[in-house]
């Protein structure tokens, strides 16, 4: 077993205890002020100086013996607006707030790694700084790190998240383009009310709404190359009042998610432009808001080998392996944005018996943790100790 893993073991027992009190005590986006104490208490408590960033995050310096540059680590801390049916020992206690998304185990395995590495600070050739970010879930906590300086000279960043798919302790990266970009996007329609029993002197909003929510699918099954993934998802639609009233007015509450930025720029223009031409064929006007959301992830390559040679010296060739880009979001693309890096997954699937992210059964394998902070430990003493893309 290497030595690391090994003295990740012993922290089990601390990790333990961070995780299960975060997991009971959750907090949404731009409230984790608890969640946030505990963290500077324990970062505290090594020895180190944490500080406040973006509010409800804590930024952490682990200063080594020399000058060199600093490698960033991240996990978020934020949880989910769901209420939690695990009847776990230590579940939420916050109705309607639940950690679903493994935010809490993140927190906890980066804890660990933080005492794995004071415990070495004076090897360290440079310095490693830990991001505890908030509100990943919600308006992107970690542009706001990065406007308060949480990446000022930091020259390499990385980060993990845990995948109840993959079997407990196997890591998995996805070189190139992991996660998709997102953009959330809001259509009003405008039309004129009427008798159902006198259609002609009305402008139909549900009939315009329903051509554009089919005229949007075929943006992507007819104006993309089929090897460019993307979707369009309308996901909400309300309109009037009555059941024989022609309703004056729609809305249509949808998200696009793509990859590469040209793509992105293509689709946002054509469904403000479907929707306003779709409506007017209607005799009705639409008026399209697009949201800037979540940039996609994309792994440096060379800083995905580096993961992904860390990983096996770590655990083994037969529990590192490849994983597939994905359609849905994270906001660590937002870091990767600043500086290279990658972001890898860690099973927590406890041999297939762990629901899926987001679920309120969610339950994952906290016999992970070791890994996880072992990993990011290495990460760091490993990136320190070549510079960028060398032998990896």
């Amino acid at each position: 077993m290497h030595h690391l893993l090994e003295e990740a073991r012993a922290l089990m027992p601390r990790m333990t205890a961070w995780r299960r009190t975060i997991h009971a005590h959750p907090e949404l986006g731009r409230t984790e002020r608890e969640t946030q104490r505990l963290v500077m208490e324990a970062l505290s408590d090594l020895g180190l100086r944490p500080r406040a960033c973006a509010d409800t995050g804590v930024v952490c310096d682990i200063r080594g013996a020399g000058d060199g540059p600093f490698v960033a680590l991240r996990a978020d801390m934020d949880a989910l607006p769901l209420t939690e049916a695990t009847g776990l020992p230590f579940a939420s206690a916050v109705p309607g707030v639940m950690h679903a998304c493994g935010h809490d185990m993140h927190t906890a395995m980066l804890l660990g790694a933080a005492a794995l590495l004071v415990r070495r600070a004076d090897k360290l050739k440079g310095g490693v700084r830990l991001l505890f970010q908030p509100d990943e879930e919600g308006d992107g906590g970690a542009q706001r790190m990065i406007d308060e300086g949480a990446l000022d000279g930091v020259s390499r960043v990385f980060g993990c998240h845990v995948a109840p798919e993959s079997a407990t302790g196997r890591v998995a990266v996805c070189a190139g383009r992991a996660y998709a970009a997102s953009n959330p996007f809001d259509i009003t329609v405008m039309g004129r009310g009427a008798h159902g029993a006198e259609p002609h002197l009305g402008r139909d909003a549900v009939v315009a709404a329903s051509a554009i929510v089919m005229e949007l699918q075929s943006l992507v099954s007819r104006e993309l190359d089929p090897l460019e993934p993307a979707v369009i998802t309308i996901g909400r639609m309300e309109a009037g009042t009555a059941r024989n009233i022609l309703a004056d007015g729609a809305t249509l509450q949808g998200i696009l998610r793509s990859f590469g930025a040209e793509r992105r720029r293509q689709l946002t223009q054509r469904i403000e432009s479907v929707a306003s031409m779709t409506a007017e064929i209607h005799g009705c006007e639409a008026h399209t808001r697009i949201h800037w959301g979540y940039a996609g992830v994309i792994n440096d390559e060379n800083e995905t080998r580096f993961v992904r040679k860390c990983a096996v010296e770590l655990l083994g060739r037969d529990m590192v392996g490849d994983d597939p880009p994905t359609l849905t979001t994270e906001d660590f693309g937002a870091f990767l944005e600043s500086v290279p890096g990658s972001f890898w997954h860690l099973g927590v699937g406890r041999g297939g018996l762990c629901h899926p992210l987001h679920s309120p059964l969610f339950d994952p394998d906290e016999e992970a943790m070791p890994v996880g902070a072992a990993m990011h430990a290495l990460i760091a003493m490993s990136a320190l100790e070549e510079r960028r893309g060398e032998g990896v």
